[in-house]
């Protein structure tokens, strides 16, 4: 990626901080860029970092300028382009005292380096060709993921799960596209070189991975910032109750009168290893009481957002035409619909049959007792395995964030309009240009957006000459 060299200026050595603020036991910074060995050696008093091999860790002593000893450190050195920005890095680990760290971080500010951006390393990292941009974003989802889950699709992104698809997409593209230019450049001589019912084979077959890669935006969206999970129901079901007991302390409200609670309640949740952030709702029903009614439109609009949507019914009675119309209507639009027939502590511990056999067939119902515990267990279970099927499925390489999604969406627009042209015989100049905007927005997702890439495709696959 020597094009990108451009945009480092290679005189400037950046630093910073990298390990979180406040005070530890130990504490890291780091330095990147052609002064990063000098810079840190002038204060070093240990061997000579000068002379060290690349990843060498040395241990030493820092001094100040009027010869004050700041802290005794351990300095680790990588020589580009073996390291993580492709430059020169000295990583200095000190302990964790805030005084030490601001006098080391001044220090090396006084010595010629400059602060560093907000993700200016990892955005080093790219420029000199060390990962693309879809590894680069997963850089920050990495060291944001809080479960399991969102750290196994962080990692899959990480080593190339994303970048290996639309490489290999994109490669076909660009294979089709040289051909075009070919025939573009030797127009005069009315040559064929890309044949067109293989073409438009093609763009049938990219536009239906790029469908795949689109169908799990959603899905990698949901396990990164977690499964939204909404309690929903009629007035005094016992939704604020399940929520408390699901949570395992007293976070909602709980009332036998009906409408206590008229705003959301949210908390989370780590279910074998994957999060799911609960939502308690406002109970829905026809009311006058407007801060009611404003609890009530919240509530539809959380269910409108949710991944899954728990229904809490009271199981001890048969519940009303009005609450199973509701269940199907809110369940159309919903990744994933559960009835919970509450209550059935009061029945025997079984639902009433009348609420069984009221219920649609496409959705799914458990019975529990939110008050005895009866059935929760089964209710954590079995949400674990509704997300642990979506989590697993986010292993596969996905659109996972908007930037891929426009840029996805982008391509296979740009596709549609080739096939269309091809059916219509349109002129080749219009073919290969909607083919290169396809292109161009699927390298967009991993960097890699130059046209050198047909240039070189057609000098690698053809003699001019000839």
């Amino acid at each position: 990626m020597e094009h990108y060299g451009s945009f480092v200026d290679a005189g400037r050595t950046i630093a910073a901080v990298s390990t979180p603020p406040g005070v530890g036991a130990l504490a890291v910074i780091r330095l990147s860029g052609r002064n990063a060995i000098d810079i840190v050696a002038r204060s070093f008093r240990g061997r000579s970092l000068h002379h060290v091999p690349s990843r060498s860790v040395s241990f030493g002593r820092v001094e100040a300028l009027q010869g004050q000893i700041l802290d005794e450190v351990v300095v680790t050195v990588f020589r580009e382009p073996h390291s993580y920005t492709g430059e020169d890095v000295v990583e200095v680990s000190c302990h964790g005292s805030p005084y030490i760290i601001n006098s080391l971080l001044s220090l090396y500010i006084g010595e010629g380096a400059q602060p560093a951006g907000p993700g200016e390393f990892t955005m080093r990292a790219f420029l000199h060709g060390k990962m693309d941009l879809s590894q680069a974003e997963a850089v920050a989802d990495l060291i944001a993921a809080e479960t399991q889950a969102a750290h196994r699709l962080a990692m899959q992104q990480l080593r190339g799960g994303i970048r290996d698809a639309i490489g290999e997409l994109r490669s076909e593209l660009l294979h089709f596209l040289s051909l075009i230019e070919l025939e573009l450049d030797f127009s005069e001589e009315d040559v064929e070189f890309a044949d067109r019912e293989a073409l438009d084979a093609l763009l049938v077959r990219i536009c239906l991975h790029i469908d795949q890669l689109l169908s799990g935006f959603q899905l990698g969206n949901a396990v990164r910032r977690g499964i939204q999970t909404v309690i929903a129901g009629k007035p005094n079901v016992g939704k604020s109750t399940l929520l408390n007991a699901l949570l395992g302390e007293e976070r909602a409200l709980v009332s036998e009168l009906p409408g206590t609670t008229r705003d959301t309640v949210e908390d989370q949740l780590n279910i074998g290893g994957i999060l799911f952030h609960f939502v308690d709702t406002a109970g829905i029903r026809e009311t006058s009481d407007q801060i009611e009614q404003m609890g009530v439109a919240r509530t539809r609009e959380k269910i409108r957002l949710a991944d899954i949507l728990l229904y809490v019914l009271d199981g001890s009675i048969c519940p009303a035409s009005e609450a199973i119309g509701e269940l199907s209507a809110l369940s159309r639009g919903v990744g994933k619909t559960i009835a919970i027939a509450n209550k059935v502590d009061l029945s025997g511990g079984q639902p009433d049959p009348g609420m069984v056999v009221s219920l649609p067939d496409d959705v799914e119902w458990l019975a529990c007792s939110a008050r005895s515990g009866q059935g929760l267990e089964s209710l954590r279970q079995r949400l674990y395995e509704i997300a642990a099927g979506s989590a697993e499925a986010a292993s596969m390489p996905y659109a996972i964030n908007a930037r891929h999604l426009h840029a996805l969406e982008a391509s296979k627009q740009a596709l549609l309009q080739a096939q269309q042209l091809l059916q219509s015989q349109a002129s080749t100049d219009l073919v290969a240009q909607s083919i290169r905007h396809a292109a161009f927005a699927l390298g967009s997702i991993t960097g890699a957006i130059h046209t050198e890439e047909v240039l070189g495709n057609i000098f690698s696959s053809f003699c001019i000459g000839k």
